[in-house]
């Protein structure tokens, strides 16, 4: 393998260990769920994918081909994380007790009454 392609394989696994790091990190010293949630989705998912993005280029400079297993993966984490942490969100917001925001004229907020409309 080439000094080039080993370089930027190197590259790619620091990049992707130091976000893994700084993700791991997070889960442990942000203080609440909801912030504690920034954490696997954004940070660790990219240190993941930098991972197996130099596991990709790797396998292409030593064999000549793109390795579809890592695309599949990359896929897949990238697909998943999203989703479930909005599903652990939507969950600790069904657990915490409802916050009554002041309304307008007493009426709900995705009410758009027509007749109180300005009217060019």
């Amino acid at each position: 393998m080439e000094l080039i392609n080993e370089i930027i394989v190197s590259a790619l696994i620091i990049i992707g260990a130091s976000f893994a790091l700084v993700g791991s990190w997070g889960m442990v010293k942000l203080p609440d769920l909801m912030s504690r949630l920034h954490a696997p989705t954004k940070a660790t998912t990219v240190g993941v994918g930098g991972a197996l993005v130099a596991s990709m280029v790797y396998f292409l400079a030593l064999n000549g081909t793109v390795s579809i297993h890592e695309l599949l993966i990359t896929l897949f984490l990238f697909l998943t994380a999203p989703i479930t942490a909005n599903f652990l969100a939507k969950a600790w917001l069904h657990t915490q007790r409802p916050v009554d925001l002041p309304r307008p004229d007493k009426r709900d907020w995705a009410t758009f009454d027509t007749e109180h409309r300005d009217t060019p």
